[in-house]
Formats: C-alpha cells, structure tokens, sequence
C-alpha cells in the first residue's frame, strides 16, 4: 500500500516523499525522522487503530502544525469515525483516486500555509577564522568544541571546512574515511541512517573532518544550506574551523554563525591580515556578528591588548596563553588539550561565555521528548 501510494503522490509533482516505515515506529524512530526530514505532513495507515492513535498523540505534542492524512485499504465508516476521533481529518482509501488525493493535498496546503510545522534549532553557531594561516584556529576551535561538548546535555558538532589544510583529521587521529565533502554530496539525502556513517562521535562531540587536501573541490552555497538546516536541528551548538579563504561556502557558513571568532596573535603580519579581511568583511555587514580572540598571548607581547583593539576597530574578546607544550603533547596523543592545564581552563571559560544558558524549565513543565535526543527541504513523510 506504501508503495502504491508513493506512486500516486510521484504523479501529483507537488510530494516529496522522504521516509518510508513498514511498520508503525516507536518513539525514538519518530524523533529521529522528524530531525532528520522536518516533514510538513504524514501519512498514516490506520490498520491498527490503537497503534495510529498513539502516532497520532505523539505527533500532536511534538510539533501540531504537521499535518496528518490517514490512510486504508478500504473507506469503511467505522474506519472513518475512528480518524475523526484521533482529530485526523484527511483521509484517502486504497486504491488511492488521483482527484482524491489531489483534494486531500490541496487541503493540507491551506493548513500549512495557515500554521506550518516549526522545528526547533539551534542558534549556537560559532565560525572561527584565522587572520592568517598558522595562529592555532584548529587547536582553539577543536578545543572550545569539546569544552562546550562537557557541558550537561549539550551535544556539539565540530566541522572542519577547511580544505586547504584538514588539520583536525590530523590533531584528532581520526580513521572516518567519509568527510565534509561527503556530507556536502549528499545535502538533499541526509538521513538519521546516513549521517552516524559520516561523523565520529567522542562523547557528546560530533567531529566531521575535511577529509584529504583538495583545493579543486568546489562547494554551492545552497548545499552548505541544506547541511547547516540538518545540523541545527540534531545539536545543540555547531563549531566551524574555516580556512581564512573566505570562499563563498565560509561567507555562506558565517552568514548563519551566531559568532564569527577572528583568531589572531599579537604579532604584525596576523594583525595586517586581520585588519584586512575585517574591511572585507564589514562590506558584508557581518562586523556585529565578529569577535576577535587572540592565541599564543605572552607577558611580553609586541602589542597590548589595547593597541591591538585600536588597530582592529573591534574589542579582544578573550586572550589565550601561550603552551606550545599543552598543545603539542595533546596533538601527539591524538586527544584534547588537558583541561586543567592554564590554557584548558582559558578554554573551558570561554566556552561558558560562549553559549548561553537556557532558563530553567518551571517546575513541573512538560518536556517534549524530541528535547531529549540528538542524533532538508521540507519533505512528505509516508509511514505505516
């Protein structure tokens, strides 16, 4: 029946059909396509009343804008009665008429239009950009992702767009030999099942390396869209190493950031490139959503807090020290700079800063159980 209505939705030009189940999902199933596809509508057999009802209930608390259409083998009036009860008010019969089903879609339009499906997302996005190459953007953006990933119930994603250098693949000794350019591929097709295939998971830290150097690779911005739409919905901060390029995929990613974190050091040639692509960049208008961190900071430094923020037009955010020890030894065994180290704690303290806290649920508020999992265009989403 599945297939038979996939068919006809195909003729109608108007359905995506995103995910099919052959039988009736559970819980998790459900939370998991719901991230994944962001479905405006579901198709739902009610050859199991009991079983749909429960679909039904949980699809009414987890988001009430989808819209439901219930399916059957035959248009039985008890079957009828039972849809109209669960407060399901589409409803098309095997074999599925075309005029029918051009109707019942026509009206979930209008619904949609009226009230369409919100999906929660995150708005923690934190692009980090060097100045210039070589002032430790990977090492601050590995790190502060994996301060941020300690956090209670914070599941962070750490991408290396990159391309030029690929160094977390590198720091972090990884062996996935799937990559960004993979994910980009496949933009249109992420799914629940694809995704855990391309990223390696430490903890509540997500990693999606740059996979080997290839400067002929040439990314869309509408795939980097798509993939940050998917991203948003499945954690709870995203990370972003940037090459300095300033390809349009980077602009595309620092349009969405919530931070652009510009990383300097103290030094004449990083402050040079910084000023540089600071003008670059307010032309952008992203001059308010860029902060600027400076690494590698000494007692000594050739130029001061202060005199740095007069050559840069913006305020130093945070200021790291130096540990060319700390940050070899943890390079070497392939992990994270040791959090208790002075440049840990630095790291640690900025990822506090860095995202904000959400208010504390009032007591006895009801949670939706979306809220309690992580794991594209709007799809259809066809289930039995």
């Amino acid at each position: 029946m599945a297939q038979r209505l996939e068919s006809a939705l195909a003729t109608l030009g108007e359905v995506s059909v995103g995910r099919t189940f052959n039988r009736y999902p559970n819980a998790i199933d459900l939370v998991r396509t719901l991230r994944a596809h962001a479905p405006d509508v579901v198709f739902l057999s009610f050859e199991s009343i009991d079983k749909a009802q429960q679909v039904v209930k949980f699809l009414e608390v987890e988001d009430d804008g989808i819209q439901i259409v219930a399916i059957h083998r035959n248009c039985d009036a008890n079957i009828l009665r039972e849809t109209m009860r669960a407060g399901v008010r589409e409803f098309i019969a095997d074999p599925f008429d075309p005029q029918a089903l051009v109707e019942s879609v026509s009206q979930v339009k209008v619904q949609l239009e009226k009230r369409p499906p919100i999906y929660e997302a995150t708005s923690q996005i934190f692009a980090f950009l060097p100045s210039k190459a070589g002032v430790g953007t990977s090492t601050l953006a590995l790190n502060v992702s994996a301060a941020l990933a300690r956090r209670p119930e914070t599941h962070v994603l750490l991408s290396d767009f990159d391309l030029n250098s690929g160094m977390i693949r590198f720091m972090l000794k990884l062996q996935n030999e799937y990559s960004v350019l993979d994910a980009v591929e496949h933009a249109l097709h992420i799914d629940e099942h694809l995704w855990p295939q391309l990223v390696t998971s430490m903890d509540s830290l997500d990693v999606l390396h740059a996979g080997r150097i290839n400067p002929n690779v040439r990314i869309e911005s509408t795939q980097v869209r798509n993939v940050i739409e998917f991203m948003r919905r499945n954690y709870q901060a995203l990370c972003f190493d940037l090459s300095g390029n300033l390809e349009r995929y980077s602009l595309e990613i620092m349009q969405e950031s919530k931070r652009v974190l510009m990383v300097c050091t103290p030094e004449i040639a990083s402050l040079h490139q910084a000023r540089e692509k600071l003008h670059f960049l307010r032309a952008l208008d992203l001059e308010s959503r860029i902060s600027v961190v400076l690494t590698r900071c000494q007692k000594k430094a050739l130029f001061t807090k202060e005199q740095v923020q007069e050559i840069l037009g913006l305020p130093v955010l945070k200021m790291f020290p130096n540990d060319y020890h700390g940050v070899n030894k943890a390079m070497t065994a392939g992990s994270f700079i040791d959090p208790k180290s002075d440049l840990g704690k630095s790291m640690e303290q900025f990822a506090q800063e860095l995202i904000e806290r959400r208010p504390a649920a009032q007591s006895g508020e009801k949670h939706k159980f979306l809220e309690h999992f992580a794991i594209q265009p709007k799809q259809f989403v066809s289930g039995k």
